[in-house]
């Protein structure tokens, strides 16, 4: 307050400046409070993602819970605790950012190591659950971002004549991981690796 403020009592003016000076001190004694670091783990923003030719990024709200529906691969491993944000272009391309905070750094740990089996196996499993499909999946390497994040890539064809192709990644900060896909229609020739590589480098790096 930047006014001296009075009290009148029995007709005695008594200021109360002498004891905003003490509490100014007592204020002073406590350093205040640096402002926190948010404890909720940050999504990437649209520009974050790999560019399109053809169209700016478009995202929705980070949203609680497991997206329905569940993203290949990975899915079937996601726990009701996951927040997750979608994101799209003008044409077919698509992304999704899946976070998980886990209850341990241990449990972080494995969590990943099981996501990566996962990602490992797609193809396999794909093809194993629809004859239709023929699946081939690479692995990109890792990279280096807080406790290190792994890329991988999935194309899909099946005989109807549809072709996709789906970059993934699997990130961990402590105790919690990252899942970031981008998928679009085409073959491994169209897959953005190496912007999809820093895009999971800033996921990772930003969550806190």
């Amino acid at each position: 307050m930047g006014e001296t403020m009075q009290i009148r009592t029995r007709g005695i003016r008594t200021t109360v400046s002498a004891l905003a000076a003490v509490a100014g001190v007592a204020a002073a004694a406590v350093p205040a409070a640096a402002t926190p670091a948010s404890d909720t783990p940050r999504f990437l923003e649209p520009a974050e993602l790999p560019p399109h030719p053809s169209s700016p990024w478009y995202a929705g709200a980070v949203a609680a819970g497991q997206p329905d529906p569940l993203p290949m691969c990975v899915g079937d491993a996601l726990p009701s605790t996951t927040s997750h944000r979608e994101y799209w272009t003008e044409y077919d391309t698509n992304a999704q950012q899946l976070t998980v905070e886990g209850r341990s750094e241990q449990w972080a740990k494995d969590f990943a190591a099981l996501l990566r089996k996962d990602l490992a196996g797609c193809a396999k499993k794909l093809m194993q659950q629809d004859p239709d499909i023929t699946a081939t999946q690479k692995y990109y390497g890792r990279l280096n971002a807080e406790e290190g994040a792994d890329v991988y890539g999935i194309h899909t064809a099946s005989a109807r004549g549809s072709s996709d192709i789906s970059l993934f990644s699997v990130g961990r900060d402590g105790a919690t991981v990252t899942i970031v896909r981008w998928s679009q229609m085409g073959t491994f020739q169209h897959a953005p690796v190496a912007d999809f590589k820093a895009t999971t480098v800033t996921a990772v790096n930003k969550l806190y």
